[in-house]
């Protein structure tokens, strides 16, 4: 059996609680692999990398690019798999944006974060350890993914461009739709039946126009801005002094609508046509599909000049445009990008029999 990479980055999965605080340091990283071999298998092989050591929360945009070139220096012919330990507050980016620039990864990459330090007994990074390395082990195809034991003991296991923000009180992932691969007991996957899921049969490694392109990637569009709605946000505390955002992310309400007055600061409408005339794009997420979007409010929303995401999660959502921006000059190609062109799964699409 090949051994498993593990490709350590920090977090709480690699921290260790420090006189009042909990935070990274050099050790505590590897101590997954020493406990997995006393708890499971002393035979376990194991190769280790560590391209970065931060809490998640510090992650910077630059730091994607040189982590997925740290994973693409990985001669994979040699490894089962790669885990990736992550800390939970920004795996959702992370895990989607190595699922867009990883895409066309040879052999499974699995990214793994805990709830708690690993000493601590309520912890589940060493449950999702075992799982991801198990699942590598017994039947994981080519692909980015993501493992993460939920609060009734159950290992999730995503596509790594659905997977949603760490929810604050529960320490819960969720994805668009309630849309998991499945479950994974003892290295086995019980698939959740959806026309949306590919099965494993059916992952491959990626083979869509921007292979090459997001291999060659040298930097990240990062004047992209993301701004949620709450009563009373007033649009004018937005103003472009010094320097603009290329793009706006403006997350909705759940059935797809934010403040549509026609006028005034708090009009997401009047907003939109001002970010219009100063050459900023501005794409709303998150929305079911755009039949469903059939407010009044969200069709004020599409008169004024803004993009409809549909189907797609916020993160995954963010995570592309960046891509789409470095990658593209015209508004109209970008649309086109985010909207008609699939990098790896980020869009949730009824399969065709």
């Amino acid at each position: 059996m090949k051994p498993v990479m593990v490709v350590f980055t920090g977090g709480t999965i690699g921290s260790t609680k420090q006189e009042h605080a909990i935070d990274v340091n050099s050790s505590g990283s590897y101590t997954i692999i020493e406990q997995y071999r006393e708890l499971y298998d002393g035979q376990a092989a194991f190769d280790s990398m560590q391209p970065m050591n931060i809490l998640s929360e510090n992650l910077l945009v630059e730091q994607w690019l040189s982590l997925a070139q740290s994973i693409r220096s990985i001669p994979q012919e040699q490894y089962a798999g790669i885990i990736v330990t992550h800390g939970s507050d920004t795996l959702a980016y992370s895990a989607a944006m190595l699922g867009y620039l990883l895409s066309a990864t040879q052999i499974p990459i699995v990214l793994i974060a805990s709830n708690y330090p690993l000493e601590d007994e309520r912890a589940n990074g060493m449950r999702n350890f075992r799982q991801a390395v198990q699942w590598i082990e017994q039947e994981a195809p080519a692909g980015v993914f993501v493992v993460y034991e939920n609060d009734k003991g159950e290992s999730k296991l995503y596509l790594a461009t659905r997977v949603m923000q760490c929810e604050t009180f529960t320490d819960q992932f969720r994805s668009p739709y309630e849309l998991t691969l499945g479950t994974l007991q003892e290295g086995k996957l019980l698939p959740q039946a959806d026309a949306r899921n590919p099965s494993l049969a059916q992952l491959a490694p990626a083979q869509h126009r921007w292979v090459d392109e997001l291999a060659e990637l040298q930097q990240l569009a990062s004047d992209i801005l993301y701004i949620k709605p709450y009563p009373g946000l007033n649009y004018d505390y937005y103003q472009w002094e010094q320097r603009k955002p290329q793009a706006i992310v403006h997350d909705l309400y759940h059935s797809a609508t934010a403040c549509s007055l026609p006028q005034g600061s708090a009009s997401l409408p009047a907003f939109i046509r001002r970010c219009k005339q100063q050459g900023i794009d501005v794409y709303l997420t998150p929305v079911k599909s755009e039949s469903e979007a059939q407010y009044a409010s969200t069709t004020a929303l599409l008169e004024a000049g803004a993009v409809l995401l549909p189907g797609i999660g916020p993160e995954a959502a963010l995570t592309k445009l960046m891509l789409g921006y470095s990658l593209l000059s015209s508004s109209d190609d970008i649309k086109a990008f985010m909207i008609g062109e699939e990098l790896y799964y980020e869009l949730h699409r009824e399969q065709q029999s």
